[in-house]
Order: structure tokens, then sequence, then C-alpha cells
């Protein structure tokens, strides 16, 4: 694609029937496309591959607006997430569509703080800015959203989000015993049940074991493309990486996973050939902490234009998502839902206490990974991620890992000072 012709395509007629506001949504669109342009499309030794998910930014408030329109008219339903922990496979099992709502723009905050607080995450604060705003065509397709008890600000926020969208909530057990364990199964109980209301029929034991095996194969490639980020050089940047991550919780899953499993060929290609997309010198950093919504790029975009590649990220973005799969054996329902329930509870957010499973789930990845340093990422005000970040901090100075916290927000304002930082940690890694 050429990268001075790149444009995120405007539908404004469409965006006018889903009642936008098509003005600001617009220049947010050209904003887009600009920052994309400049991040990404300058980029060299760039797999050839890319051009899908570039196509894919190019269309995501528009074609990808068109599919799902056309899964909506068909009677199935469109829901909005904002967590992982929420099971997509019961929605694809529906022949609907779930999308990740999470904000990850600075643009839609302040309409979020004419309602809300603004000492609460930017996430939170984004995510719902998008809707009252009316600022996102995801946001205004979908049936409903489902929403999570990982942190106060969110359960709360859901609250007044209702009041715009149907929203309804999931309560996710803050420890993983086995009476919580029961706990998370009847509330999967529900939110099939909840599904199958809104398309007015139940979902068979079939459709639900066709959907765990699509949705197997989009983690099965994601955990591929992970694995060939650990070679040296490293054959895809950082940069790349996360933005397929991020389009993971857009596109249609059955196409997701093939056109990752074809750029992972590519990059096996180039592994073989010892062709990376920076020297074999460059520092490799493994990012954990908070996730990272699309559009924000800005830590891996600091990490990299320092000259550094990052090789791994430790997310509900990056492995937290895709690093475990469902046992497919399942027969029955019971069997399936309890397969399903084991296969979340496995995931290891900050909100769990005890969590030590995450910080050695951190120390394994960052030696599979072959990084050189952790930058651990907060959003400010995560309360969970920015205590734990304690734990993590503690066990890479027991381990002896260059290592380097970062809290911050979407804004722009504190470029200059983390540039500094990250500088400083990428001269400790080289020395």
């Amino acid at each position: 694609m050429n990268s001075k012709k790149f444009e995120v395509a405007a539908y404004p007629k469409m965006w006018e029937g889903l009642g936008m506001d098509v003005a600001r949504f617009d220049k947010a669109r050209q904003m887009l496309g600009e920052v994309y342009d400049k991040l990404f499309l300058s980029q060299t030794e760039r797999p050839r591959k890319m051009a899908y998910f570039d196509a894919m930014i190019a269309e995501i408030f528009g074609g990808r607006i068109k599919e799902i329109l056309a899964v909506k008219k068909s009677a199935k339903p469109v829901v909005g997430t904002f967590c992982v922990y929420i099971p997509e496979e019961i929605v694809v099992a529906a022949g609907g569509v779930c999308i990740g709502l999470c904000g990850g723009s600075p643009g839609s905050i302040p309409d979020a703080e004419k309602i809300l607080p603004r000492n609460i995450c930017p996430m939170v604060k984004s995510a719902y800015g998008f809707k009252a705003g009316r600022i996102c065509p995801y946001f205004q397709v979908v049936d409903f959203v489902y929403g999570e008890t990982t942190c106060d600000a969110k359960k709360k926020t859901w609250e007044l989000l209702d009041r715009l969208v149907p929203t309804h909530v999931m309560e996710i057990p803050q420890m993983k015993r086995a009476r919580d364990r029961a706990l998370w199964l009847e509330e999967v109980k529900d939110f099939k049940a909840k599904v199958e209301d809104i398309c007015g029929s139940e979902i068979s034991e079939d459709n639900l074991a066709g959907a765990i095996r699509l949705i197997n194969r989009k983690r099965l490639a994601l955990q591929r493309l992970t694995k060939l980020r650990a070679n040296i050089p490293a054959p895809i940047s950082g940069k790349d990486a996360l933005l397929i991550e991020q389009i993971a919780f857009y596109d249609e899953p059955e196409r997701f996973a093939a056109k990752v499993n074809e750029l992972c060929d590519e990059l096996a290609e180039r592994v073989e050939a010892g062709r990376g997309v920076a020297g074999p010198e460059s520092p490799r950093i493994m990012v954990s902490g908070t996730p990272m919504a699309l559009p924000n790029w800005k830590i891996h975009n600091l990490l990299e234009s320092a000259g550094a590649v990052v090789v791994n990220e430790e997310s509900c973005i990056g492995t937290r998502y895709f690093k475990d799969v469902i046992d497919e054996n399942g027969g029955s329902m019971a069997e399936q839902l309890a397969n399903l329930t084991d296969r979340y509870m496995r995931i290891d957010c900050s909100c769990f206490t005890p969590n030590d499973e995450r910080v050695e789930q951190v120390l394994r990845e960052y030696r599979q990974s072959k990084a050189q340093g952790i930058l651990h990422y907060s959003l400010q005000f995560c309360h969970t991620y920015n205590i734990e970040e304690i734990k993590i901090r503690e066990a890479c100075e027991r381990e002896a890992i260059p290592y380097l916290s970062i809290e911050t927000d979407y804004s722009a304002e504190d470029t200059g000072q983390l540039q500094t930082r990250i500088e400083a940690f990428l001269e400790q890694i080289g020395d």
C-alpha cells in the first residue's frame, strides 16, 4: 500500500444512519490515517503480508461495519465487550459477532469527563466517551454491551453506560477457589442465556463446539506469531505485532486466523534467511501490564523509535488473550461450558488475589521471547496493575532483569519525559 495515499475510508451516509456525530468523527478518521501513515507505513523491511492488516485499518470504520450490519440484519447478535473474560465463543456459536470496545484514544475522554470523575482509568473514560459522543460506529451497531467487574471504575461506569446502550454485567470472581469457579460457571450460563434471548434460539452443542474450534484457531495463530517474534533478529516489528493483536478484537475470526498464518509463513521464511526488521544487536524489550486498545501505539512507538524492538506483550491485548485454548473434547453442553470456564479461569488479570501465577507468567514469557528487558506499562489510576507492579519489579530484581515501570495515559503531554526514560533504559541494557 502506498503510504502517501493511505486513508481510512469514509462512509458518511452509513455513519449518519447509525446516529453518529459524522462531522466530528470524520476529523478523527482523518487523523487516524495520518498517524497510521507515519507510524506504520514508514517502516522499512516490513513484511509484505502486512498489506491485509493495512487494508483492515483502511476499512475498519467502513467495510467491516458493513459486514457486521449484515450479520445484525440476519437477526444474529452483535455484542460489544470490554474484557477478555467475556466468552466470545458463545456469541460466535449463535452466529453473531463479538467486538472489543475498550477505548484507546484521548479524543473521547472530554465527553466522558462531562459525567465521570477525572481521576479514573483513561481506558474506561475513553470507552464511555465514544458512546456518549456518538463517535464510534462499533458502539452504534451493537445490540448490547457486556461489561464485567474487574475493577471498581468499570463496574460503576457500566451503571451509567446502561443509560446510553443496553449494558449487562458479568460478575468476575476475584479469587480462583472451587467456589469461585462455580460462580463463574453460572455467569457463563447466564451469558449464554442472554445471547440466546437476543437471537431467539438456543445454541446447539454442535455450534458451540464449532465456535470453540474456530476461536482456538485464532488464538493458535497468534501463539504462532508470538513464537516467531522470539527469533533473533526479530522478523516483525513490535508495532506491527501489536496492531495485529488489536485487530483480533474486530476482524472476522476465520479470515483473521488465515491471514495471520499467511503472515507467519512469510515470517518463517525470513527467520530461515536470517532477515529481520532490526539488527540482532537491537535491544529486545517485553512489554507487560495493562492492555493497549486500538489506536494506542504510544509506548511501542517510543521504544522502537529509540532503536529497540518489542518482542512480546503480556497484557489482555497480548498473550493474556490467546495463551490458552479450550479443550475441544467436550461433547455435551455441560462439558463444553465446563471446559470453556476452565480456560477462562486461567487468565491472570491483576484483579485476582493472590496472583503469583501472573508473576511467574511474566518471567516465563520473558525467557521464551528472548527479551533483554521488561517495560511494565500501567495506565494512570489502574490501581490493581499499579500495585501488582511492585511484585513484578521485585521478581525482576531477583532475576537481575533490566526493568522500567511507566505509568501514563493516552495524551502526548509526557512523551518527552518518557522518551528520555526509555532511552536511558535502553542504554542500561546496552552496557
